[in-house]
């Protein structure tokens, strides 16, 4: 089994050696003509010049990342950062690594054989793979936002549906539960809805629009703030999973994830904004507070 986990790893190693280093990254060492050529690789020679030049014009007033780059009096950390926070929570409030880290539990919980879990996990994950493939062609077609609101109402619906079928079980004599095979069907039906509506949304685009809404002043630290939320929110939706699947059931667990994704969609709605089309050297900080 690692073994297998090692050579995605080895072809992920030889692959950065052709990956060009961030012109950003150059500009910031003073090696101009570096990050000359690597833009030139994407844009035109002329293309790249005037990259260079609003690379270094961002760069004029820049210093080491540091925790006061992301505070702002009164409200802990300022508008734009709150609405990092945002996305990369609600990325794990949806409930999502639940069926990633839990796939086998919550199929079994469900009343399904082991052989079975284990093949609808098996599936859930190509599902996941797939799904990627198509927000790579829809993200620069139809924009971050977009595609956000379409994964939140998605798998809104689809959490629904899954809570639906949990809540029709029924419990035999020793505790467990057990769907008929009509409702277990929907249940498996939504389970890979929600999984690709999340891959072709929140999954990749979060991450996008974490690496494209901040200004460069304050990228490097409130990246770091919103990285660090995401992966608590994920080691507290992992964590509490068991005790609410046993305590209180799938349906309600489930329900409560539903509802998250309803919430989600409002808050990109109203708290985020499009970053599509537009170069990082022209993010504003949102209400930036003075220096």
């Amino acid at each position: 089994m690692y073994l297998a986990q090692a050579v995605p790893a080895a072809v992920f190693l030889v692959a950065l050696l052709f990956i060009p280093e961030s012109p950003r990254y150059l500009v910031s060492r003073g090696r101009d003509d570096d990050a000359k050529n690597v833009l030139a690789r994407l844009f035109t020679a002329e293309e790249a010049e005037r990259k260079i030049v609003e690379i270094r014009a961002s760069f004029a007033g820049d210093h080491r990342p540091r925790l006061s780059d992301v505070t702002a009096p009164g409200t802990l950390f300022r508008p734009i950062v709150w609405a990092g926070l945002l996305l990369a929570v609600f990325q794990q409030l949806v409930g999502i690594n639940v069926i990633f880290y839990y796939g086998e539990t919550l199929w079994k919980l469900a009343g399904v054989s082991e052989a079975a879990a284990l093949q609808r996990n098996v599936i859930s994950g190509l599902v996941s793979i797939a799904a990627c493939f198509v927000t790579i062609a829809l993200i620069d077609r139809i924009g971050r936002k977009p595609l956000l609101m379409i994964g939140s109402a998605g798998m809104a619906a689809t959490l629904a549906a899954m809570t639906w079928a949990f809540a029709n079980g029924t419990v035999d004599a020793t505790g467990a539960l057990s769907l008929p095979p009509s409702t277990g069907m929907i249940a498996l039906v939504a389970a890979n809805l929600y999984v690709i509506f999340f891959n072709v949304s929140w999954g990749p685009v979060m991450w996008v629009m974490l690496g494209e809404m901040f200004p460069n002043q304050l990228r490097g630290s409130a990246l770091a703030v919103c990285g660090l939320a995401q992966w608590a929110a994920n080691y507290a939706v992992v964590q509490t999973f068991p005790g609410m699947a046993s305590g209180l059931g799938l349906a309600p667990t489930y329900l409560f994830y539903t509802v998250c994704a309803g919430i989600s969609f409002f808050l990109v709605r109203a708290f985020i904004k499009e970053t599509a089309g537009k170069e990082l050297e022209a993010m504003e900080g949102w209400s930036k507070p003075a220096a």
